[in-house]
């Protein structure tokens, strides 16, 4: 087995360390990226179940259907869900 030298050493323990490095970030950014994706998951779920609470106690009388409809004119932009609510376009 030939004898390496100290140059050699270094050179390939530099190129291995560039090489965990590199795979250390791909690791970070793999992991933000699953963290950013359960993040919004969970976002969704919350506004899943806040419309469907608000939306029963619209239908057991508990809240007003006036206001809820005041709210849907008011943030409602787009036309499929203008149209989801008998809305109808946005002037």
């Amino acid at each position: 087995m030939p004898k390496v030298s100290e140059r050699e050493r270094i050179q390939a323990l530099e190129a291995k360390l560039k090489q965990l490095k590199t795979l250390q970030t791909r690791r970070e950014a793999r992991a933000r990226t699953t963290a950013a994706k359960k993040s919004r998951g969970e976002e969704l779920r919350r506004k899943i179940l806040a419309g469907a609470v608000l939306l029963a106690k619209v239908e057991k009388g508990e809240f007003q259907e006036e206001i809820l409809r005041a709210w849907m004119l008011e943030a409602l932009t787009r036309a499929e869900g203008r149209a989801l609510f008998g809305l109808g376009e946005k002037q």
